[in-house]
């Protein structure tokens, strides 16, 4: 199976703050839409929520403990469990968008991260996961958007060898 997890960060892992982005960058959503058209996205409850609608030429699935139907185009999971054993057979990427909470679950069961890291701090009520010496990283590039500094940075899961 083949997870990749995609976020923007700030230097501390700031996520997002009232169930919202800290920053938004242009380049950033364009990264992340050309990234995850025609794949796979799969997120909270609240992250879908906060999307305002269906990304188009995706496939939403939804992790949530609710029982709630969120629409017909919508497929929704209790557990990891369950939707991973969904997943197994799937032989394509799949991107976990967040938010924080599901984020961490996903991280060990992902191969693969693009992550945007600003720098800069923010307050911050949802926070990604702690990236350990089990993950290497590849520097995508250096950015500037008004005066907001960010790189980009590809890590993928250290074999064990």
């Amino acid at each position: 199976m083949d997870i990749t997890l995609i976020a923007l960060i700030g230097k501390n892992n700031e996520l997002g703050l009232n169930n919202k982005l800290i920053w938004k960058i242009p380049e950033d959503m364009k990264f992340f839409k050309e990234n995850t058209t025609g794949k796979i996205i799969v997120m909270g409850r609240k992250t879908f929520d906060s999307l305002g609608g269906l990304l188009p030429n995706r496939r939403h699935i939804v992790l949530t403990r609710s029982n709630i139907n969120l629409g017909s185009e919508v497929l929704t999971f209790k557990s990891k469990e369950e939707l991973l054993n969904y997943l197994t057979n799937i032989n394509e990427e799949i991107m976990v968008i967040g938010g924080s909470q599901i984020y961490k679950e996903f991280i060990t069961d992902a191969n693969k991260m693009l992550i945007t890291i600003v720098d800069a701090s923010s307050k911050a009520d949802a926070y990604f996961p702690e990236i350990d010496s089990s993950w290497t990283s590849t520097l995508l590039g250096d950015y500037k958007y008004n005066e907001i500094n960010y790189k980009r940075l590809k890590y993928t899961k250290r074999t064990n060898r």
